[in-house]
């Protein structure tokens, strides 16, 4: 056995690391639990995605407002056609008001509703009918126009109030066909006015596929954004269903395992008072290991239980970053007789935390990981970068897989090839990001590979929580 003096020693000192190249050559990942965790905090809700919606149609609006001005005077001065100028200039007098007050109102609101989609589109087909039947009703060939309307609802609206918008259309056009005011069109012959409407209906196609790629696209990035939002809020539900599950079986294991560790507890116990067994100096030697194993089984159930039914802080005790890390070390190596770990703590100045049970096992189960592959050197570095405290747990095994790399954080990835392996990291990803933290894993360019976890300390402080 190594002297107290001794074991501070190792503990302080580092072999020399390999030379791996992680500068150049790693491979670095960020778990994807982390980024579906970012993706939670900032993407889109439903409502959110029509506040966005709403945004495009207002930019679609004063589109529509331009093309009028400069469709209405082209027509008017270039080719001669009469058209009532102050009724169609009160129209866009009208949309000029609807986009300043739709500025205004989603300005002021957080979300938009389906509902406010729908007036936002109904109003547009309204102007746009005011329009044509001022203008030659449907013998107008803008009168394509309305399929913009039916298509932009189609994608933005829930069923029922497409088919209103649908409805709308259908009805605006109808009455076009019976009531509009003519076109007081010049004495041309026929083949003229055949060529001014197929150039009309030329304009309106165009201008329809151009503001269908445009806006459609856009609105689709939109979508997009909220259905990968709501994949991650599904795929986040499901790991913290099978957490629980995981902390519910664990539980009852540990129960279970209480009454068997009692009675070993009483006979090893009655062994060591019987005077034969107590005489035999091996047996008590071999009484006294067992019972320390016993120990650590009972303090394993015990972390178990309070893991599983405490919340943070409960059952914890306060201390500071270089206690904490230092007697986690000590434990780590005196339960598995390990003297290949070597702690190098490069925080700083020491700062108050509390120690927690699950992240006392999350550490523990990375360093069994790395002690697994590399049996000879695994490294712990204890740093602070701003005010985050980094561990970083280096081996000489043969890394991650790139499969792996690429599903860091999901279940049943593991290189073991034992059946229902792969839930460590998976459990490391979530309890850190719990804590507001992240995990990275890298391989180093020759042999061996690095797990990296930044916690904030803000959330390790005495009163900090579980970012649940």
């Amino acid at each position: 056995m190594l002297s107290p003096a001794g074991r501070d020693q190792m503990l302080e000192r580092s072999a020399s690391p390999p030379d791996n190249g992680r500068t150049h050559s790693a491979v670095t990942l960020q778990s994807q639990a982390d980024a579906r965790s970012e993706l939670i905090g900032t993407a889109p809700t439903d409502d959110e995605t029509n506040r966005k919606n709403m945004a495009l149609l207002i930019q679609l609006r004063w589109t529509a407002v331009v093309g009028q001005i400069v469709t209405i005077g082209g027509v008017h001065v270039w080719l001669g056609i009469p058209l009532p100028l102050t009724r169609m200039g009160a129209v866009i007098g009208a949309l000029i008001f609807l986009n300043i007050s739709s500025l205004v109102w989603v300005r002021h609101r957080a979300a938009i509703t389906n509902n406010e989609l729908l007036v936002a589109l109904m109003l547009d087909v309204a102007a746009l009918t005011a329009q044509l039947y001022l203008s030659g009703g449907a013998t107008n060939p803008f009168t394509s126009l309305f399929l913009l309307q039916v298509t932009l609802g189609a994608v933005l609206l829930d069923g029922r109030s497409t088919w209103s918008l649908v409805a709308l259309t259908c009805a605006s056009f109808v009455w076009l066909t019976v009531a509009y005011r003519p076109l007081d069109l010049p004495p041309n012959p026929l083949s003229e006015t055949y060529t001014l409407t197929v150039a009309g209906m030329l304009l309106g196609f165009v201008l329809n596929a151009v503001l269908l790629v445009v806006f459609v696209t856009r609105i689709n990035r939109n979508l997009r954004e909220r259905d990968a939002h709501l994949a991650a809020l599904r795929q986040h539900a499901a790991e913290q269903d099978h957490i629980v599950r995981m902390g519910l079986l664990a539980s009852g294991a540990a129960h279970e395992l209480g009454t068997p560790l009692a009675s070993l507890s009483v006979i090893l116990g009655d062994w060591r008072r019987m005077p034969d067994l107590a005489a035999d100096q091996e047996l008590a030697e071999d009484l006294e290991e067992m019972e320390t194993s016993l120990q650590r089984c009972k303090s394993i159930v015990t972390g178990i239980l309070v893991s599983a039914g405490e919340a943070r802080g409960e059952g914890s005790s306060p201390t500071t970053v270089a206690a904490f890390v230092t007697a986690l070390v000590e434990e780590w190596r005196d339960a598995r007789s390990a003297r290949t770990l070597y702690f190098v703590n490069t925080f700083g100045e020491d700062v108050a935390i509390v120690s927690d049970v699950a992240l006392k096992q999350v550490i523990f189960n990375v360093l069994d990981n790395a002690y697994e592959v590399s049996r000879d050197w695994v490294e712990l570095v204890a740093g602070r970068e701003g005010d985050h405290l980094v561990l970083s747990i280096s081996d000489r095994g043969p890394g991650f897989a790139p499969e792996m790399l690429a599903q860091l954080g999901k279940p049943y990835q593991s290189s073991k090839g034992r059946a229902g392996g792969g839930l460590g990291l998976f459990l490391v990803v979530n309890v850190v990001r719990k804590l507001g933290g992240s995990v990275t894993a890298e391989n180093h360019r020759k042999r061996g590979a690095t797990v990296r976890l930044t916690l904030p300390l803000a959330t390790l402080a005495i009163g900090g929580s579980f970012d649940a």
